[in-house]
């Protein structure tokens, strides 16, 4: 069987993340969405085992289903020289055991908690206790791992289970680098509340023989992923290098004259991932192993009708025309890439332009850098509904990704 799954977001004990990322949410929300395995995140916190023991029926091998909806233990730690790590458990029993092994501080203060452990031992940790780790978001230049390191053999001195691109990433980039052939790629959303603009925004499409911690452990090993789905690159908070604090965008070369200053505030210029993999690839043009899945470029249907109608997301318009394509296909994975464009304009003309738009890579990208997401455009499309041939200026303005958090 073929399985959508988002295998990295947080639950509400994180930081920076929504009170309603709760199991009795994320679970029909992400049903709506079209996945159909999620990783619970923060497997470490206490509080938030409890809550899924309590909010779910474990049917064994390391799925706690609720609602139609399977769940997988995983979290996000960050480890030494603060990169973060992406770990997959067997069950809550092996999430408790590890998380009291290894978590120092307040191990129940942030469900994306933190260790002293390296790189290369917190792999030696997982392995033992039968569990997948990659590095989180592997190029972001916060926390990823290349920032840090120009290998991730370097970085955890063995070979992990899987590489996470990351919402500034792609396929396209990463097989750039040599190193990376061998490993899986995984397209996760990183999502911090269960609304369908945010979870699944990146998913992966995996061949399992069934619902089991077991069953994605083999895919993983033995690269059965078939598709990996997520945003343009360039939308991404990181693609190019700039300002964190005004988020000017910056020739990387400049900002190392400056010694990544900003010129224009005072600010801490951030590498971006484009430039990052620029400095360590191996090739001009990626060489794809042939294992490599296909990477199909998406957008939240929400943002889509959003820029359409120039909506914020959580209007009663956007929701009520999102509520409406959902109810008439299976979910909203289908609406962007399988229902046939003929049979979504028959519900909106509008939105179905706006589909074909992104299916066919017509839409317009100011990149995003610095902490600031990419700006998009649907401005050549969007007409005066009384005049079919003039330009509706209200309705032409950018929106961009950080007004809909």
């Amino acid at each position: 069987m073929i399985v959508n799954t988002d295998l990295h977001i947080h639950s509400c004990f994180s930081m920076a993340t929504s009170k309603d990322m709760v199991i009795k949410n994320i679970a029909p929300k992400a049903r709506e969405k079209g996945l159909s395995l999620v990783g619970t995140g923060d497997g470490f916190h206490n509080k938030w085992l409890d809550i899924i023991e309590n909010s779910t029926e474990y049917v064994g091998d390391g799925i706690y289903s609720t609602d139609n909806c399977d769940f997988i233990l995983t979290v996000e730690v960050e480890g030494y020289k603060k990169i973060h790590h992406l770990l997959i458990l067997p069950n809550i029993d092996v999430a408790r055991e590890i998380g009291d092994k290894i978590v120092y501080g307040n191990k129940n203060g942030d469900g994306r908690p933190k260790t002293k452990l390296k790189a290369s031992e917190l792999l030696d940790i997982a392995h033992e206790y039968d569990c997948l780790i990659g590095p989180a978001h592997a190029f972001t230049p916060w926390t990823g791992m290349y920032k840090s390191y120009n290998s991730i053999y370097d970085c955890y001195e063995g070979k992990v289970d899987f590489v996470e691109l990351g919402l500034s990433a792609d396929t396209f980039m990463a097989d750039r680098i040599k190193e990376l052939k061998d490993f899986p790629f995984l397209s996760n959303s990183d999502a911090h509340s269960p609304w369908p603009h945010r979870l699944g925004r990146e998913f992966n499409q995996i061949e399992l023989e069934d619902i089991s911690y077991t069953s994605l452990k083999n895919s993983i090993k033995h690269k059965k992923i078939k598709g990996n789905y997520g945003l343009y690159p360039n939308l991404g908070k990181y693609h190019m290098t700039g300002c964190s604090k005004c988020y000017k965008l910056i020739d990387p070369e400049i900002a190392k004259e400056n010694n990544m200053k900003c010129k224009n505030c005072g600010g801490k210029i951030k590498k971006g991932v484009d430039y990052r993999i620029n400095e360590i690839s191996d090739y001009k043009s990626p060489k794809h192993p042939n294992f490599r899945p296909p990477y199909t470029h998406l957008m939240p249907l929400a943002e889509i009708i959003s820029k359409i109608y120039s909506k914020g997301i959580t209007t009663k318009t956007v929701q009520n025309k999102w509520e409406n394509l959902i109810n008439n296909f299976e979910s909203e994975i289908d609406v962007l890439i399988n229902s046939p464009l003929e049979k979504i304009e028959k519900i909106d003309h509008e939105i179905s332009r706006g589909i074909k738009a992104f299916r066919e890579g017509e839409i317009k990208i100011i990149s995003g850098g610095g902490g600031k997401y990419g700006e998009i455009s649907f401005d050549h499309l969007i007409k005066n509904k009384n005049n079919e041939n003039k330009e509706n200026n209200e309705n032409n303005k950018i929106m961009t990704l950080d007004s809909f958090r």
